[in-house]
């Protein structure tokens, strides 16, 4: 056990956390030969199409040093906020952290925010200064900031670079010293903590884990503590490139187990599995739930989908923990179900799995969040759509949630910053330099200002500088208002939203507009209006798809092109009361870019 290393690799997007991962892999001749490609371990092809990491991925390496044989377990983490969840179960697995920090961009909001995740969970952080290589690289003022936040002396600091390969070996050593070998009691019961699993069709639910204490074989009786379910350990074994059978998984060691789940319900991240005789009594502690941050609607397009749309969620959630789902239906396209996400992002990933992996088409309808609503009677009720809400008479005031929000950016951007972040109502905090030209902004904001385009404004504004990063902080009471889209006089509750009663009127005016673009002409006048309760606050009208019912009169009196405009008429009339108006899947898109 002394010879094993855990440790996980956490910085910001884009500091080359995969590339480094792969020079590892590489020097310790793990992948060789056909199998070396860039950023091996990222196996999805959203992943390859897109250059981002969204699953974590653990892998095992050999290493010899002065004759002594040492085991690697690595896993590689996601950079973006939208998938820290992935992060946190991965820190969950580990004893030691490689913080990867790029040698042109320095520090930014997502290294801080794993940093502080890693310490909280007593990892040894070994520093490191990637893409020394490159032309504008600075590492002397990066060793500084890097100083400046950890406290460590500059010789503990390892300049590498993930493209040529300079200082792997430094960090291959600076592991095997600096790293903790797991601690741990081969002799006790059995504890082994779950930090991801997927799904296979032929072989049912892979769980993978990390042994805690204890040995487990294969043949196993084991059982899940969380679910109480039992089983037999088929297979286990430990994660190369592929999956590498063992007879036994020992203490501190990452592996896998194959014991014939089918139903996705049954393992859960953060469970623990112990032996069913003389088993742990207890599971392993301090594994957190998730919190999403954005909601949105996922129903599918054909109506007798719902089942197939359940099983594939199901199956997706084992696969991505951070995804929370609830059945839901709606006026307007019945059955479907409420999703929790982490961020847009995270939102369009699962979107475009759901499509690649399982084949289903999906509309998702405009994200929201959950409100707090007050009645008279001063009962409170949590509202996560707004066609939940109570009626407006009802209602004594609603609390919607704010976030406490930092953003780190270059000085020069400041101004078009605080525009932005005051347009979308926040309150500055406190403004501090971290070091020379980087500064730190901290606001309060309501979250419901922030899911929509928040994050993708702030990129293009700071050239991609900026940096942002939050937390859930608290409730507080807000004049909001539910606007309703009425189509033909019959609302739309998927295209319904709570906003905030300044913006209101601006923002219905809008949808309107742009509702007029997308929805395709009819036969009939279609009547688009903007109401907040019965108030109309805009409207847009498009015109009917007319016939000339009158070009087969030449000349004549008048009265008969007028019984053939009355009888148009009529018939135009009839079908305005039995037509409906579809409404197409951009336009509930739309609604999210509108500025």
């Amino acid at each position: 056990m002394k010879n094993i290393r855990n440790f996980c690799i956490i910085a910001h997007i884009d500091h080359g956390k995969s590339t480094l991962a792969d020079r590892l892999l590489e020097y310790t001749k793990t992948v060789e030969g056909k199998d070396m490609q860039a950023q091996v371990l990222d196996d999805m092809d959203l992943e390859r199409e897109r250059g981002i990491t969204i699953k974590s991925h653990a892998i095992q390496m050999e290493y010899v040093k002065n004759g002594e044989k040492y085991i690697f377990n690595l896993i590689d983490t996601p950079g973006h906020v939208d998938f820290s969840y992935e992060v946190s179960r991965s820190i969950a697995a580990c004893e030691g952290a490689l913080l990867i920090v790029d040698a042109a961009q320095g520090i930014q909001a997502q290294t801080i925010s794993n940093l502080y995740m890693a310490i909280e969970n007593d990892l040894e952080i070994i520093p490191i200064i990637n893409k020394i290589d490159l032309p504008n690289a600075m590492p002397e003022e990066v060793e500084d900031q890097i100083v400046e936040l950890l406290g460590v002396s500059p010789d503990d600091i390892i300049r590498a670079s993930g493209k040529t390969g300079e200082g792997v070996m430094d960090i291959l050593d600076a592991i095997i010293e600096r790293v903790p070998a797991p601690k741990g009691d081969p002799e006790a019961p059995l504890q082994c903590l779950i930090f991801d699993s997927v799904f296979n069709s032929f072989r049912g639910i892979i769980a993978y884990f990390k042994v805690v204490n204890g040995v487990i074989r294969k043949g196993d009786h084991v059982k899940f503590i969380a679910t109480g379910k039992e089983y037999d350990a088929d297979e286990v074994g430990i994660l190369k490139l592929s999956m590498s059978p063992r007879d036994e998984i020992r203490t501190g060691d990452v592996g896998y187990i194959i014991s014939g789940i089918k139903t996705s319900k049954e393992v859960r991240v953060g469970d623990t599995i112990t032996h069913v005789k003389n088993g742990a009594s207890e599971a392993i502690a301090g594994f957190e739930e998730v919190k999403p941050m954005v909601f949105a609607g996922v129903y599918p397009i054909d109506s007798e989908d719902f089942e197939n749309l359940r099983t594939s969620l199901e199956k997706l959630q084992l696969n991505d923990a951070s995804l929370t789902f609830q059945p839901e239906s709606s006026v307007a396209l019945g059955f479907g179900f409420r999703c929790g996400f982490l961020g847009l992002l995270h939102m369009e990933i699962v979107q475009e799995r759901l499509d690649r992996e399982f084949n289903m088409d999906v509309i998702t309808t405009v994200p929201n969040v959950s409100y707090k609503v007050y009645d008279k009677k001063g009962n409170c009720m949590e509202v996560h759509n707004p066609s939940g809400l109570p009626d407006p008479t009802q209602i004594e005031h609603i609390d919607e949630p704010y976030i406490r929000a930092s953003v780190i950016t270059t000085t020069q951007f400041i101004g078009p910053i605080m525009t932005l972040c005051l347009g979308k109502r926040g309150i500055l905090l406190k403004q501090e330099y971290i070091s020379g030209e980087r500064m730190e902004i901290h606001y309060d904001m309501p979250l419901g200002e922030i899911v929509i385009d928040f994050y993708d404004k702030l990129k293009s504004i700071s050239k991609g500088y900026a940096s942002f990063d939050y937390h859930l902080h608290d409730f507080r009471p807000s004049k909001l208002v539910k606007l309703d889209i009425l189509l033909n006089g019959e609302p739309v509750d998927a295209l319904s939203t709570l906003t905030h009663f300044d913006n209101s009127v601006p923002f219905g005016r809008r949808m309107c507009e742009k509702l007029k673009e997308l929805i395709p002409r009819q036969q009939f006048d279609i009547a688009i209006q903007a109401a907040i309760g019965s108030k109309i606050i805009a409207r847009e009208t498009i015109k009917a798809v007319r016939k000339d019912v009158t070009a087969k009169c030449y000349g004549g009196d008048i009265s008969r092109k007028r019984k053939l405009l009355e009888k148009q008429k009529e018939g135009k009339k009839r079908m305005k009361q039995i037509g409906t108006v579809e409404v197409p899947q951009k336009a509930f898109l739309a609604v999210l870019k509108l500025d």
